[in-house]
């Protein structure tokens, strides 16, 4: 359950919860309305929210497992 928090939950809070304070704000960001640049960062960090699941949670799971044991 944690893993589907930190990989789906965060990102979609911040997105889709956060957007209308960040709708609100009159602000541009190296040109770029800020709307826009906080679509933009969450599609990096919502790899990194994956990653760090990954990283976690299934970094050592059965498939790491059976790839160790053909080597």
């Amino acid at each position: 359950m944690l893993k589907v928090l930190i990989g789906l939950g965060i990102p979609y809070m911040a997105v889709i919860g956060l957007l209308p304070w960040v709708a609100s704000v009159d602000m541009f960001v190296l040109g770029v309305p800020f709307i826009y640049m906080w679509i933009f960062i969450w599609f990096v960090l919502t790899s990194a929210c994956m990653y760090l699941c990954w990283i976690l949670f299934d970094r050592d799971g059965p498939d790491a497992d059976a790839a160790a044991e053909q080597h």
